[in-house]
C-alpha cells in the first residue's frame, strides 16, 4: 500500500496589530514561491531551531518587526504538494506587534498592507490560509487569547 508522506519543515505566522479602528493582518506579497501572491510570513526550520524560534526569526529577516507577543494558534495550516507528493503540515503562530513599527521588507516580498480580517479573506489565495485567520480571528481578537498558548520562552530570546 503507498503512502502520502506529511512533511512538517516550516512555520506560519500571523502578524496582527491593534488600531482603533480594530485589529489589522499583516499580508505580504510573495517575490519568490507564489509569485504575486498576497500570504502571511512563512518560513523553514533550521536546525537545533524550535518552531518558536523560527517564528520570530521569520517574521524579523521578512518584515523587520518584532513580537511584543507570540501564540501557538493552536492549529496547523496544512495543504497538498503535487510536486513532493506530501502533505505539508505548518504550525501556526500569532505575533503581536505594536502599531507604530515599521515594515522593511527583505527581498522575498515585493510589498506589504496591513487589512483588515475581512480583507485578508479576500486577498489570500487559498481555502486553508483563510481557514487559518477565521480561527485567530475568533481565537485571538474577538476573545482573549488563552494564557496557555503563549510562548514564554520568548522574552528570553529577545
Amino acid at each position: 500500500m503507498g503512502e502520502i508522506p506529511i512533511r512538517c519543515f516550516a512555520v506560519s505566522v500571523v502578524v496582527i496589530r491593534q488600531r482603533t479602528a480594530g485589529h489589522e493582518v499583516l499580508l505580504l506579497r510573495r517575490n519568490n514561491t507564489l509569485i504575486g501572491e498576497w500570504c502571511q510570513v512563512a518560513g523553514g526550520i533550521e536546525d537545533d531551531e524550535k518552531a518558536w524560534e523560527t517564528a520570530l526569526r521569520e517574521v524579523r529577516e521578512e518584515t523587520g518587526l518584532i513580537c511584543d507577543s507570540l501564540y501557538s494558534a493552536d492549529i496547523c495550516e496544512q495543504f497538498y504538494e503535487a510536486d513532493r507528493n506530501a502533505i505539508s503540515m505548518l504550525p501556526v503562530f500569532v505575533g503581536v506587534v505594536d502599531a507604530e513599527q515599521t515594515v522593511f521588507l527583505n527581498d522575498e516580498h515585493s510589498e506589504f498592507q496591513w487589512v483588515s480580517f475581512a480583507q485578508a479573506m479576500e486577498m489570500v489565495p487559498f481555502a486553508g490560509q483563510r481557514h487559518v485567520l477565521k480561527h485567530v480571528e475568533a481565537e485571538f481578537v474577538n476573545r482573549e487569547p488563552n494564557g496557555h498558548l503563549l510562548i514564554h520562552e520568548m522574552s528570553r530570546k529577545i
